[in-house]
């Protein structure tokens, strides 16, 4: 089964890709000439201004609505993606939710809410697009996952790591199950990064969170997205099931 070939125009759907370091995300892979989906739950007007920004003409760029939750969602933007491009070879599962509050406090249905989106919609989308990357005999899926996942996390609420570790483990499956088929699938495990998301959950214990990272600084963004677009390249076809950790030395193994 021939993979592309490296010149070749690659198409790449990213999740909750209007904004946050999802927007980061897609601006390094169509730099790096990646054909673009932005895709959101409410894509908006900040989806379409990243669209215009990338490409005005629209040639290299679209948008599209989806909730990763609906299954069915991700077919029809698979096959919306499908009928404008002809396929797809990338997905970035970046697309996440959550509500900081502490593990006793949190109501079972909040949990069950939480782990449907994040590591449901990434089952869901590893699933689906898998499928159209098994049958073309090539394909890249990168997932987000977080530190949180791996220490138990602190900041986030049980029911944001307890996804994470979630999406790990999903990306040893998926990696184990499509590597015959020239899938390849990984996930990148940022610590806190100087993202608004970020921002919005440490509020007034930003100091102290930097104060507990070994390094002192968050994560760099665009730095973490150069390694998904690393790991979405044709080169990387040896690297499968695999956590990249970025997280400024506070989960260390």
């Amino acid at each position: 089964m021939a993979a592309p070939l490296p010149e070749a125009i690659q198409t790449a759907v990213v999740t909750g890709g209007a904004r946050g370091f999802g927007a980061t995300v897609c601006r390094a892979l169509h730099k790096d000439g990646f054909r673009i989906i932005v895709t959101d739950v409410d894509p908006g007007r900040e989806a379409s201004a990243l669209a215009s920004e990338l490409d005005l003409a629209g040639k290299t760029c679209m948008t599209a609505t989806l909730d990763i939750a609906d299954a069915q969602n991700w077919k029809y933007v698979l096959d919306e993606c499908t009928e404008r491009y002809g396929s797809v070879e990338v997905l970035v599962n970046n697309a996440a939710c959550t509500e900081a509050q502490p593990v006793l406090d949190i109501d079972p249905a909040k949990f069950n809410e939480i782990m449907a989106v994040n590591a449901g919609g990434t089952f869901a989308g590893c699933q689906i697009f898998g499928r159209h990357f098994r049958d073309r005999g090539y394909g890249r899926i990168v997932n987000l996952a977080s530190l949180a996942g791996q220490n138990g996390g602190t900041a986030t609420g049980a029911h944001y790591a307890a996804s994470k570790g979630a999406i790990l483990t999903l990306t040893k499956v998926f990696a184990r199950d499509l590597a015959p088929f020239g899938v390849t699938c990984n996930a990148i495990a940022p610590g806190p990064m100087d993202t608004p998301m970020v921002h919005a959950v440490l509020g007034d214990d930003l100091d102290k969170a930097l104060a507990n990272i070994p390094t002192g600084n968050l994560g760099d963004p665009e730095f973490v997205a150069e390694m998904v677009a690393m790991l979405c390249t044709t080169r990387s076809a040896f690297v499968t099931g695999a956590c990249w950790d970025v997280n400024g030395g506070l989960y260390m193994r």
